[in-house]
């Protein structure tokens, strides 16, 4: 059939303009993220599962790792998202990592890794904290401390937990350390000694929220004079060790922390004397994702009869 032929030839500009709005989508849970139609490129916070603190004399779990940066997106694809739960509450024994957040952007999956646990005096060889996103507090009897930003990230996902009391009993454990500072070291329960031991490192603002999130677990505390308290949680969410600011509080008495904040990633509380101590949990993860508002311009697909290009010729509009 007869045809007066075409060409394809540069996009025009079509006149009508597209704006889109800015949107703020948080998970709390594992789910899907769904661009808008136009945007291409977005604002990230993930925060990974905070760690839970050690039982008997625990360590501060360590915050869950903290990442925040731009990330590519497809408007027509769901991009899957994974929300870490905060590591389990433990009687006596070591604390329990929490699990990792990420985002399957377009080009690359982006992880924070869990939070260290709290190390544990009724664990035996397990006293010291472990390594995570940021890491666990050392138990009070002289426990090592678990690394932060394992594995490595940059910018740094996170601070290292604190060491337990060097000298041993009596003393206070190490504190996990938050997404922008260190645990405090655990310390002598003995009136006038270091502080402020076994307070947790301290989370970061999201930049999208405001919100301070991912702060470390306090540490616990032996505590025979029954003047010394746990270790403060960190800012962030991070759970309060067990010490004589809880109610009813005795000379060297078995206790819990403090759990980490829901959906914060902060660190669980070390627990206090004796085995049926318990260490707080960690709090679960969180994932905000920021969509920037955009204007533009629609465009025709670029594709004309030869009668409309003679006729854009003639009236000078053709694109060159």
């Amino acid at each position: 059939m007869p045809t007066n032929g075409g060409i394809i030839g540069p996009e025009n500009i079509a006149g009508t303009t597209l704006t889109q709005d800015a949107k703020t989508t948080i998970f709390t849970s594992s789910g899907t993220f769904t661009a808008q139609p136009m945007s291409t490129a977005v604002t990230y916070v993930i925060v990974a599962g905070g760690g839970s603190g050690g039982g008997e004399l625990g360590g501060g779990g360590g915050a869950g790792g903290y990442r925040t940066g731009p990330g590519t997106v497809l408007s027509a694809k769901g991009h899957t998202v994974t929300v870490g739960a905060g590591g389990a509450d433990s009687t006596g024994a070591k604390g329990a990592d929490g699990g990792a957040s990420s985002v399957a952007f377009a080009p690359g999956t982006i992880t924070s890794a869990g939070g260290g646990a709290g190390g544990s005096d009724a664990s035996g060889g397990l006293i010291s904290g472990n390594n995570g996103g940021s890491g666990g507090g050392g138990s009070a009897g002289a426990g090592p401390a678990g690394s932060g930003n394992t594995p490595p990230t940059s910018p740094s996902q996170g601070s290292n937990g604190g060491a337990g009391n060097p000298g041993g009993y009596p003393g206070t454990a190490g504190a996990g350390g938050g997404a922008s500072g260190a645990g405090n070291a655990g310390g002598t329960t003995e009136p006038g000694g270091p502080g402020p031991q076994s307070d947790g490192g301290a989370g970061s603002a999201s930049p999208i929220t405001g919100l301070t999130l991912a702060g470390g677990g306090g540490g616990g505390t032996w505590n025979a004079s029954g003047n010394v308290a746990g270790g403060a949680g960190g800012a962030g969410g991070g759970g309060q060790g067990f010490g004589n600011q809880f109610p009813n509080y005795s000379n060297n008495q078995a206790g819990a922390g403090d759990d980490g904040t829901a959906n914060t990633g902060g660190g669980g509380g070390g627990g206090g004397n004796s085995g049926s101590s318990q260490g707080g949990s960690g709090g679960s993860g969180r994932v905000e994702i920021l969509e920037a508002a955009l204007t533009a311009q629609s465009r025709a697909n670029g594709i004309w009869t030869m009668n409309d290009v003679y006729e854009y010729e003639l009236d000078g509009e053709w694109p060159t």
